[in-house]
């Protein structure tokens, strides 16, 4: 498995070996000791499944407040997405910067996004299917968003915000300056 680092500290972008032949392909996907080798201490208790039925479909800018922040280990079985991580760790110096990683069926590619950071993405395609294992289980009490297309962010989402397919929620979210410091 490759591991590839960000500027933004503690981002990961894995990319499964794969094995093919006149079958198909097998790759191995996840191993829990190959994960903490790079993300020491840090356990996967959840499993995710989101379908978006359109291209332009966006979800997010979501994440969990401490002490329930969550870390998201995201991948894509069908389709493709535009992935997106926005630091929101006050101290760090890559604060409000974001990375953008088109993870795809195709690519077989996995970001992982420590709690600290908000996430969403944009389906690149009808039927996009995205799997992601968190660090914590969902909490109600402690979910919370960030507007997606806040303009201080600098998001270049691959869709126009009156194309866009955004739940009411994610709509009527705050702007990032208005979050406050929930992650020290």
């Amino acid at each position: 498995m490759e591991v590839q680092a960000f500027a933004l500290s503690g981002l990961l972008l894995f990319t499964p070996k794969r094995h093919g032949d006149d079958r198909g392909v097998f790759a191995e996907v996840f191993r829990e000791e190959v994960f903490q080798a790079h993300v020491p201490g840090m356990r996967l208790v959840q499993d995710n499944h989101s379908v978006s039925v359109l291209k332009g479909t966006i979800r997010g800018l979501h994440f969990q407040k401490p002490p329930r922040a969550q870390g998201k280990l995201v991948r894509v079985v069908r389709g493709s997405i535009l992935d997106v991580a926005v630091d929101a760790r006050s101290g760090s110096p890559t604060f409000g910067q974001h990375v953008a990683v088109t993870l795809s069926a195709e690519n077989w590619q996995q970001l992982w996004i420590p709690a600290g950071f908000l996430h969403g993405f944009c389906s690149l395609s009808d039927g996009a299917e995205v799997l992601y294992k968190v660090s914590d289980t969902y909490s109600a009490a402690h979910d919370a968003a960030v507007l997606w297309n806040d303009p201080a962010l600098g998001i270049h989402w691959p869709v126009h915000e009156d194309a866009a397919i955004v739940s009411e929620k994610d709509r009527k979210a705050p702007l990032f300056r208005d979050m406050g410091e929930v992650f020290a």
